[in-house]
C-alpha cells in the first residue's frame, strides 16, 4: 500500500486545530475517562489554590543561620 508520511510542523499545527479539540458527538459520558469526575474537579481546584498560595509566599531560605 501507499504510506503517507506527515511532517513534524504539520502534526503540531493539527494539534491546535479546533477539530482536534472537539470531542466526538456520540461519546458516552464516563466519569474519570471521557469526562472529569466531580472529585477530580474538586482536586484540580484545590491544586490550583495551593499553587497560587505558594506563588504568593516569598521564597525563604531553607536553613536559617
Amino acid at each position: 500500500g501507499t504510506r503517507i508520511i506527515y511532517g513534524h510542523k504539520f502534526l503540531l499545527e493539527c494539534k491546535n486545530s479546533p477539530v482536534a479539540r472537539t470531542p466526538p458527538c456520540c461519546l458516552p459520558q464516563i466519569p474519570g475517562a471521557t469526562s472529569l469526575a466531580q472529585s477530580s474537579l474538586v482536586k484540580l481546584e484545590e491544586l490550583k489554590e495551593r499553587n497560587e498560595s505558594e506563588e504568593a509566599v516569598p521564597d525563604q531560605d531553607q536553613f536559617e543561620m
